[in-house]
């Protein structure tokens, strides 16, 4: 428990940064998820949910919720994931 009126406020604040980590991250795996439905689908389709999913990717790693190279490796299999399962 904190006792100081600092580490107070630090767990106020904590407590809001997590509320606002936990939906970046639910938002960005399901994009992902929606993204991974449209395998073997219309090539358009496709791209739309890629850009959506790299929207959602894009705004988690420059918020810190997730590295920037874990950014880009999601990216990437994505991608390729996608790629091979094109019509």
């Amino acid at each position: 428990m904190a006792i100081t009126k600092g580490a107070k406020k630090a767990t106020r604040s904590q407590e809001r940064k997590r509320v606002f980590n936990v939906r970046t991250k639910r938002a960005l795996a399901g994009t992902v998820k929606s993204a991974l439905t449209t395998e073997g689908k219309d090539r358009k389709d496709q791209d739309t949910a890629l850009s959506s999913a790299y929207k959602a990717i894009d705004k988690a790693a420059k918020r810190g919720v997730i590295k920037k190279n874990t950014a880009a490796r999601k990216k990437s299999r994505l991608a390729i994931r996608l790629k091979k399962s094109t019509v």
